[in-house]
């Protein structure tokens, strides 16, 4: 007994060896190989800019051209006129509001939906008839309702953010074994605290995973629906500067909404490691 303790003490030991070894060379490959990925995207453009001259401009180009609105994101000179800064700010102020909106809508349904045989039966297929409506489908619905853009865009990313999140959540809340439901009602313990202390910690990497899912979808919307509705915002820049041919600030915005959406995504599971105290 005293040998297999010893033996397994150390495997421990040269176990927490070799990852601290390790971890220098994954830390490394962690930084190393996406910034590879993103020059291979980088040289793959620079060689079709090359071929293709008058098809679009090289990365430098690129950035030569952006230059102003690399330096000065926050430029306001005249009505109309400003910087990518102020856009994006517009943007995801549309963004959150629409999303928060859904979220308070989404979480509360898909526990209604997830604990309910009754509310999943006549809520289902609702949710299967307008989960696979496009989001510009509702555009026209909302300019009717709202008559102005910004709400109108706000309700298009509500509407088309709720799916995700309710889907994940009700597959979270029914995924509760249901023996931890039987002790519950065994001690008498209130309905209100079977949500609170069973159910909701067993749901939130479902409802999390779902949040992350619609906020993508937000993220998304939000350019197409701006393209169409014109304004202030991100999407409206993509489709005024395509107008005036100017794909170097195309690029920049590319560029921007992709970096934008993968910080939102980094957000929300910052906020699920703290909420569900993972790391």
């Amino acid at each position: 007994m005293i040998f297999q303790l010893n033996l397994a003490a150390i495997a421990a030991v040269a176990g927490q060896a070799v990852w601290r070894r390790s971890k220098p060379f994954i830390l490394r490959d962690s930084f190393l190989l996406p910034c590879l990925g993103f020059l291979g995207v980088i040289l793959l453009w620079w060689i079709i800019a090359i071929l293709n001259p008058q098809l679009m401009p090289t990365p430098a180009e690129a950035l030569v051209a952006n230059l102003d609105y690399i330096m000065n994101p926050f430029f306001e000179r005249g009505p109309g006129n400003l910087g990518i800064g102020w856009l994006l700010i517009a943007s995801l102020r549309r963004v959150l509001i629409g999303f928060g909106l859904g979220a308070l809508v989404a979480i509360p349904v898909g526990f209604l939906v997830g604990m309910s045989k009754q509310a999943m039966m006549a809520l289902n297929p609702v949710i299967q008839i307008f989960k696979p409506v496009s989001p510009l489908a509702w555009l026209p619905i909302s300019l009717a309702i709202f008559n102005l853009a910004d709400p109108s865009a706000i309700f298009v990313i509500f509407i088309t953010s709720l799916w995700p999140t309710i889907i994940n959540t009700a597959l979270g809340v029914s995924s509760v074994p249901k023996d931890y439901i039987d002790v519950a009602r065994v001690i008498e313990m209130p309905r209100w605290r079977q949500i609170t202390k069973i159910i909701l910690p067993a749901s939130l990497p479902y409802i999390f995973t779902g949040l992350r899912i619609s906020l993508g979808i937000a993220w998304l919307v939000i350019v197409a629906v701006e393209m169409l509705t014109g304004g202030v915002g991100i999407g409206f820049f993509v489709w005024d500067e395509w107008s005036r041919l100017n794909l170097n600030s195309v690029f920049l915005a590319v560029f921007v909404i992709g970096l934008t959406g993968l910080l939102l995504d980094y957000a929300v599971t910052k906020l699920q490691e703290f909420v569900t105290h993972r790391k």
